[in-house]
């Protein structure tokens, strides 16, 4: 009987260590899957960088809004300030994964805070096209100051300001003189479009759609206190219900926050509920989330709709026969458009079938392993090159456009950097006063899809 018995414990040990065994193996294998995808993530964010190395003026510091590359290089020389924000946020990253020295990046950031010192700005906010040689309005695309443009800059150089202290006294100053309050009705407690100094008006409309990229925007006004915390809850999470001109009749219920009545509403597709954006891109849902920290804060808000938005993407995709996810606005052959995953907006874009890569990278921390067997078939689709991935594909005829979009390259970094370096960029942001001071409005709210 012992000797049975020592068999039996033998057998139990023997199967133990296989088990161990195998065990570490798993382990093994899965540490070294996760080394492959963040060698593979660096080098697209090194390829990537180089847009910046390339097309930003030497003299300014202001990035290329856009490079065509369909024969002959055709370098679009003006910018926004969303691409001075997302350039400043980029170099930010490069710096964090290794690819710049931070002495190599704060000389970059700083000959660009020197050339915005001397532009021409209304209440210290930004028009939206300068040429990038000289720093002089390019008027032929009129005198307008946008909100959600304005918001961008001042989220780069916030967290400039805190990645690297030597210069926020200059970062500081300048998102001090970025005054808000003009932008803000507080009739209506929402921001304006923007205003036409031309034409000494503002826009004809709000941002009074919640879902949207215009949203950190609000959240830097009320950071810097320009607007109050109840504009956070004066923007609508869908429309009222008597709006039947929007793309589904909304359920829901209406709560209080800070004595604001709010309609948390949302639609369905596939059975799920999420609040839907505007047009159902990508980059008006996560976009923002880059900065904020929707995902860590709002678990039971903004972040629980961020994956909300990245699963149904996927599954839109996947019902329209598409090998690759991700839509959102993006380049074309003969231009610029509107893309979407339709069902998901309020007024959906109808276009939705061109696949543009920023959308993979905006959901890499939602679905790491789902956006990076995306990058795999967008590179298989030739969509991969020498600054990164090209602008655009289309899914139905794999057309890929010959260009490459500042915006859509610095949400790529951005994105790899967040996601490979536990949220750095977002870290500086939230650092800074301005980013802490709302922090509440993101953890107290419960939308109705949970």
């Amino acid at each position: 009987m012992k000797k049975r018995w020592s068999i039996i414990a033998a057998a139990i040990l023997i199967m133990s260590l296989s088990v161990i065994s195998f065990g570490a193996k798993a382990d093994t294998s899965k540490k070294g899957k996760e080394v492959a995808r963040d060698a593979q993530l660096k080098s697209i964010a090194k390829q990537t960088y180089r847009y910046f190395e390339d097309f930003t003026d030497s003299g300014t510091g202001l990035p290329y809004d856009a490079v065509r590359v369909d024969g002959n290089v055709d370098p679009k020389e003006y910018t926004s300030p969303t691409n001075i924000g997302m350039y400043f946020m980029s170099t930010i990253s490069a710096d964090e994964l290794g690819l710049l020295s931070e002495q190599e990046a704060v000389a970059k950031i700083s000959k660009s805070l020197g050339t915005l010192e001397s532009l021409k700005k209304w209440n210290g906010l930004y028009y939206n096209w300068y040429y990038t040689e000289d720093g002089s309005l390019k008027k032929d695309w009129g005198q307008f100051i946008s909100t959600v443009d304005n918001g961008w800059l001042s989220a780069g150089l916030i967290a400039v300001g805190k990645a690297y202290p030597e210069l926020y006294d200059q970062t500081h100053q300048l998102v001090e003189e970025m005054d808000y309050t003009h932008l803000y009705d507080p009739e209506v407690g929402q921001m304006w479009g923007g205003y036409d100094v031309t034409k000494g008006e503002t826009t004809s409309h709000h941002y009074g759609a919640f879902y949207t990229e215009p949203r950190v925007a609000s959240y830097i006004a009320i950071g810097k206190k320009d607007a109050p915390k109840t504009h956070w809850w004066k923007m609508d999470r869908v429309m009222p219900v008597e709006y039947d001109w929007q793309s589904q009749t909304p359920e829901g219920y209406t709560t209080t926050y800070d004595g604001v009545e709010v309609f948390e509403g949302h639609y369905k597709y596939n059975g799920k509920k999420f609040v839907p954006s505007w047009g159902g891109s990508m980059f008006e849902a996560l976009m923002p989330s880059l900065v904020l920290k929707e995902k860590e804060l709002g678990e039971r808000a903004l972040g629980l709709n961020n994956q909300r938005h990245v699963d149904l993407q996927i599954e839109y995709a996947e019902e329209k026969g598409y090998d690759v996810w991700g839509m959102s606005p993006a380049a074309t052959p003969d231009g610029y458009s509107e893309f979407a995953a339709t069902p998901l907006g309020i007024s959906g874009y109808e276009k939705s079938n061109v696949v543009t890569p920023h959308a993979t990278f905006l959901a890499l921390e939602y679905a790491p392993e789902k956006a990076m067997d995306n990058i795999h078939e967008l590179k298989e689709m030739d969509t991969y090159s020498k600054y990164g991935f090209l602008d655009s594909v289309n899914a139905e005829t794999g057309e890929v456009t010959q260009a490459y979009l500042a915006l859509d390259q610095g949400m790529i970094m951005v994105s790899i950097a967040n996601f490979l370096e536990d949220g750095v960029v977002r870290d500086y942001f939230h650092e800074d006063e301005i980013g802490k001071y709302p922090e509440d409005l993101l953890s107290r709210e419960e939308f109705s899809i949970n």
